[in-house]
């Protein structure tokens, strides 16, 4: 029996702002998205264009509380990048920078729900 990744799943609370995000942050793009039938929620799965992983974000029309409370768990997904130096100075721009660790050359992006992205330099 073999297990591998399909995808990772993100509530989001502006649909339209986090895809805009994820395009210029990291050049995710709309692989594919489905809608309930009653309009309840919708799921928009992105991809890179290489890998077969997909980053779900999910819209629930009828969420209440505003945010999402993300607690202390220090969870994120992290993306690798072939130009760390674009990659920050881009990021940098944005005013998306969370956090740097320079001694392991690595840093942290925030989306707009306040997920961590890590930004890892290409091995």
């Amino acid at each position: 029996m073999k297990f591998t990744f399909v995808h990772n799943n993100f509530n989001v609370t502006d649909l339209d702002k986090s895809l805009a995000f994820y395009k210029e942050a990291l050049g995710l793009v709309e692989v594919r998205r489905k809608v309930a039938t009653d309009n309840s929620f919708i799921l928009v799965f992105l991809g890179d264009g290489v890998s077969k992983h997909q980053l779900e974000l999910t819209w629930l029309r009828n969420w209440e509380k505003g945010t999402y409370n993300l607690g202390d768990n220090e969870f994120h997904l992290a993306f690798e990048v072939d130009d760390m130096e674009a990659a920050r100075a881009k990021h940098r721009e944005m005013g998306c920078i969370c956090y740097e660790n320079t001694n392991m050359g690595i840093y942290f992006i925030v989306d707009p729900d306040g997920y961590w992205l890590e930004i890892v330099p290409k091995k």
